[in-house]
């Protein structure tokens, strides 16, 4: 990601909290190369799982087309999240939207 970076802009690098990257050469990199290091909390797997699955669903069921700037990256990821959330019916909620499960409490 550095090699091939064209942005000034902000970089985040999101991981589990694998040894690999909680050294102290990993984390000295990022210090190094103003990078911010986001890591799940505690060391729950799990949510490394959640975040994966949704970014997977997110690339291959909505950002069919590639965006052709920032902007327009942001509306289609916000267009996306909108339609999972709030259109799209989940077996493992019983055919019901994350939206109406999160309303019903």
């Amino acid at each position: 990601a550095l090699k091939e970076r064209r942005s000034i802009g902000e970089l985040v690098h999101h991981s589990d909290r694998g040894v690999q990257y909680c050294s102290s050469e990993y984390q000295a990199i990022h210090r190094q190369q103003n990078v911010s290091c986001s890591m799940t909390d505690g060391y729950d797997c799990y949510q490394n799982a959640l975040a994966e699955r949704i970014n997977g669903i997110l690339k291959m069921e909505y950002l069919l087309n590639k965006p052709t700037n920032l902007n327009e990256a942001r509306k289609m990821v916000d267009e996306s999240v909108k339609l999972y959330n709030e259109y799209r019916p989940h077996e493992a909620l019983k055919y019901k939207t994350p939206d109406e499960v999160h309303r019903a409490f």
